[in-house]
């Protein structure tokens, strides 16, 4: 919170209605951009999670269309000729499994993490506006005491 300090550094210890939109402004946009900082990247794992199940879908249909013509190039059902196409499905679906679990899991937990953080900060900074409105003497002190 030495943006608050500062703010009131700036302000010759004038402590007025003011001062407090000014501080709330100030503490709104040290939010703002510590959550941007703090959820850079989560966007790459939410693409992640919510596509690589399609990509191992597109594989499975590719291994099972492998598997159809591989039966009709050799007219017969053997489990040689199929083998290898469903393998192939079974594959794709995996891998596209074993990439999307863990990055939703990891996705939600960070997003759980960020929210703890911002709810974090709004109390900082709610208590910080308290403290300025309440209006007992010595205040540009006690904000500089606060903010540290």
């Amino acid at each position: 919170m030495l943006t608050t300090a500062r703010e009131a550094e700036l302000s010759d210890g004038i402590v007025d209605d003011a001062f407090k939109e000014r501080v709330a402004l100030r503490l709104e946009r040290v939010q703002a951009a510590m959550t941007r900082q703090i959820s850079r990247g989560t966007g790459l794992l939410a693409t992640i999670g919510a596509t690589a199940p399609f990509v191992g879908l597109f594989g499975t249909v590719w291994g099972i269309m492998n598997s159809f013509i591989g039966i009709s190039e050799s007219h017969t059902t053997n489990l040689a000729v199929v083998a290898p196409g469903i393998a192939e499905a079974l594959l794709a679906t995996a891998m596209g499994l074993v990439a999307a679990i863990p990055a939703v899991v990891i996705y939600n937990h960070l997003v759980r993490v960020i929210g703890g953080y911002r709810t974090l900060l709004d109390d900082a900074s709610a208590q910080l506006l308290l403290m300025i409105s309440r209006g007992q003497h010595g205040r540009a002190a006690m904000l500089s005491r606060a903010a540290e």
